[in-house]
């Protein structure tokens, strides 16, 4: 099994930089279908989708190296290495954002740039930190995902994605984390929500953008300031689009935002 094979790798597009596109949890490369393209004409774009998600090689799940998220940066700089990228711009989403930025402290010379949307550090409160969730709502959460899959994507899909009056954004996330295998998206839902990257943010090396939305209750804006405090040489830009997935919900905004920056 390659490299290739193993994360459904995709690469599109004619320019001599690339770009690669990282999803967030319960989702997959697809999530990128409106953004991804309008890069084709100057960078190419690379689209994977993480082990356990979309059409990736569900044999290569293993517990014990994807027990933390660096296991799927490793997997990343893997990617990078085989088709390979220097200087790369990685665009992250939600917690492929933290993945992009242990990738970048593990290999720095592979990632020119970082743009991380939504991004978190930890979604659990620590004393002056605010992510956004008590110790008890994330077990809460964890124990409801654990109990019924089909039926925690139904209820968190439409509270993640916001824009009620858009009713079919939901839909689409709902049916996303429905298509995931519910023992690994478990795994990783654990992973995700109890991680604590706030200490590599000082670290980064990258020039970065922070592409933060409003009413996003996964990451509020408090979260996306903080980032920005945290990273040297980063920039923050609080779109007008609402909810955690503006990838979907207003892909013109982001397209705008990261031709800006690179």
């Amino acid at each position: 099994m390659t490299v290739i094979d193993r994360n459904h790798v995709q690469v599109r597009g004619d320019g001599q930089r690339a770009m690669i596109f990282s999803h967030g949890f319960g989702c997959d490369q697809n999530m990128w279908r409106f953004v991804a393209p309008a890069f084709e004409g100057d960078f190419k774009t690379v689209l994977f989708d993480h082990v356990g998600a979309g059409r990736s090689d569900l044999t290569a799940y293993d517990a014990e190296k994807y027990s933390s998220l660096s296991g799927y940066a490793d997997d990343l700089v893997e990617i990078c290495r085989e088709l390979g990228l220097t200087q790369a711009v990685f665009v992250g989403h939600s917690v492929s954002a933290m993945i992009g930025v242990i990738a970048s402290l593990k290999a720095p010379e592979l990632f020119e740039s970082l743009i991380l949307v939504g991004p978190s550090p930890r979604y659990i409160n620590d004393g002056d930190y605010i992510g956004g969730f008590s110790a008890a709502e994330i077990d809460e959460l964890l124990t409801s995902l654990d109990d019924n899959h089909l039926g925690w994507s139904a209820a968190m899909a439409p509270a993640i994605m916001g824009n009620p009056d858009r009713p079919e954004l939901s839909e689409e996330l709902t049916n996303s984390f429905c298509r995931t295998d519910p023992e690994i998206a478990k795994a990783f839902a654990r992973v995700t929500f109890t991680s604590d990257n706030r200490g590599d943010l000082p670290e980064v090396t990258a020039r970065t953008l922070i592409l933060q939305c409003r009413d996003d209750i996964i990451a509020s804006e408090e979260v996306g300031e903080f980032v920005h405090r945290q990273v040297p040489n980063s920039q923050l830009v609080v779109l007008n689009a609402s909810g955690h997935c503006p990838n979907l919900s207003a892909p013109d905004e982001v397209i705008s935002a990261i031709r800006r920056f690179v």
